[in-house]
């Protein structure tokens, strides 16, 4: 782990200075910053979405402000793939600069498009590459390789500069038998191995997890099982942006005889994008539009619906909560959720899978079944890429703290020494060259808020305001005084929301406020600011001595 860092030095001329500005310490907002000779280059732009202690919260998005005077410095973006957590943000990026250049896969690019389109921003500076692509951009000499994820199109990006050269992997894993044919280009890591990698960003999320990640075509037996005992309703949820799972379900619709519809704005375009692009095969005569599903008994139409990680609006969460307009499930329907637990969301999946349950629909998902495969790398095949590779220098990326440091130790498990292996967090910043990677500082790459329209203005203190407020409930004290001769004229009145008692419970501390206001006054205190901080303090005090709670107290004291 790095120690205490201070602010990073001015770069000197001809070094590399590489920063992540979000996906070191969490699962998403991924995003790294590479800059040399006054060029910035950047490498993903995703989102965070919010766990039950952000209350109100839409999106968390990476370290932008990192960057709001250094718009005009930015050559250009490289999107490694599609998926949310790696593109979510591009939008709010781009509200500040409309006109960066971005690169990346058809695909990916495809669906940053229909983000555009929906935030009303246009950027005519979007570059389509395929792996064995190469591009020069500024400073920057670009190569893309292909990796496997559970998204089609992803790729890692070789990043050459005079200081020395950088291979980040984006997200990826070795499926050896890919439902898509397209395999991690091993043989061109293997060659960037032999020219020389002087730092290597490596995704993180399996590293804990031992040998090689389970084939998606392995899930296939189990969701066989799935249809075949599935004699009512059936809905999948899934990513709305993993193509390769809504493909299996479509060819195991076919094969079972049902209509396939999709639920959710965001599967919906989607999969209407791969589609059109040919990474998405949908047999005639197999979608249908969801108004048309009462046309259809129960045990002919599957329903492939977003929601898989619990979202709170999400149509699966609707549905649970009996509040979709269309999709209703009860006793003998199945639902299955084809996918992972994303680290902090398993309070919000397990909140689904209970009102599902409660309703008597029957939930297969990855902990009864194997419905779901990993899109990240496991230790084994973390292993094999460092040694393949042998990089000079290591920096771990994409995943918790402990993700992180497990990465780390499998470089070390090779032969990297430890001053070449860099544990870092978001913020800090390391310089490269000359083949040595060294942490050199720390700058703000803390969260941004996303509430509603309102972006960045949600700060840590409103945050707990609200925890507050939702966990421990309101009390508000109002008092009339007058100063001139020290007598409480009103009140106080006291009255509480969310609190464990009725607003009677306080009959026995407003005596005691009366007196200190009184007391206070007759002591010379003739401010209303000060005047309710005792108030706050007699109250606060009171109801923690009673009631082991801390709520929110506002007092107000009105001078007459």
């Amino acid at each position: 782990m790095t120690g205490e860092l201070r602010t990073p030095p001015a770069l000197k001329p001809g070094v590399l200075r590489v920063i992540p500005l979000g996906g070191l310490g969490d699962v998403g907002r991924n995003m790294s910053c590479y800059e040399i000779d006054g060029q910035i280059l950047l490498i993903d732009c995703g989102v965070l979405f919010p766990e039950d202690d952000h209350p109100g919260v839409d999106l968390i998005l990476p370290g932008l402000d990192f960057l709001a005077d250094r718009m005009d410095d930015i050559i250009g973006m490289v999107l490694t793939h599609g998926h949310e957590d790696h593109i979510g943000a591009v939008p709010y990026l781009l509200r500040r600069r409309s006109d960066i250049p971005i690169w990346g896969s058809k695909l990916t690019l495809a669906f940053v498009e229909a983000k555009l389109r929906e935030h009303r921003i246009r950027n005519t500076n979007l570059e389509v590459v395929a792996e064995g692509d190469r591009a020069r951009v500024g400073h920057f000499d670009l190569e893309f390789l292909a990796v496997n994820h559970s998204i089609p199109d992803a790729l890692a990006v070789m990043i050459r500069t005079a200081a020395g050269s950088v291979l980040n992997t984006g997200d990826f894993k070795m499926d050896q038998l890919p439902l898509d044919g397209r395999i991690t280009d091993l043989r061109g890591f293997a060659r960037l191995g032999t020219e020389g990698v002087d730092l290597f960003m490596a995704d993180s999320t399996n590293a804990e997890v031992p040998g090689f990640t389970t084939p998606e075509k392995d899930v296939v037996p189990a969701m066989e099982r799935v249809f075949e005992q599935a004699d009512q309703k059936l809905i999948v949820a899934c990513f709305a942006s993993h193509v390769h799972r809504v493909q299996q379900v479509l060819n195991m619709a076919v094969k079972h005889d049902r209509k396939v519809v999709y639920v959710g704005r965001s599967m919906v375009r989607n999969m209407a994008t791969a589609r059109d692009l040919g990474y998405l095969s949908v047999p005639g005569n197999t979608l249908i539009e969801l108004k048309e599903i009462d046309n259809y008994p129960a045990d002919k139409v599957v329903i492939i619906s977003t929601g898989s990680q619990g979202e709170p609006l999400s149509a699966l969460a609707r549905i649970a909560n009996k509040e979709h307009p269309v999709v209703e499930v009860g006793p003998g329907d199945t639902v299955l959720l084809a996918s992972s637990l994303i680290p902090g969301n398993e309070n919000a999946v397990y909140r689904v899978i209970n009102g599902l349950s409660r309703l008597g629909a029957k939930v297969v998902h990855k902990g009864n079944a194997l419905v779901h495969v990993s899109g990240h790398a496991s230790a084994g095949e973390l292993l094999y890429c460092y040694n393949v590779i042998k990089p000079r220098n290591a920096m771990p990326i994409h995943g918790e703290i402990r993700h992180l440091i497990a990465n780390a130790n499998l470089a070390k498990a090779t032969g990297m020494r430890d001053e070449n292996v860099i544990v870092a967090e978001d913020g800090v910043v390391v310089d490269l060259h000359h083949g040595r990677a060294r942490a050199v500082g720390k700058v703000d790459a803390s969260y941004i808020f996303v509430d509603g329209s309102t972006v960045g203005d949600i700060t840590e203190s409103e945050l707990t305001d609200r925890r507050i407020l939702g966990e421990e409930g309101f009390i508000s004290v109002v008092t009339a005084v007058n100063l001139h001769d020290n007598t409480v004229v009103s009140g106080p009145d006291i009255h509480a929301r969310g609190f464990i008692e009725g607003d009677q419970a306080f009959d026995r501390v407003r005596r005691e406020v009366t007196e200190k206001l009184v007391q206070a006054m007759e002591e010379g205190v003739d401010d209303t600011h000060r005047l309710q901080q005792i108030v706050r303090r007699v109250v606060g005090r009171w109801v923690s001595s009673t009631y082991r709670r801390r709520p929110m107290i506002i007092p107000v004291v009105v001078e007459i």
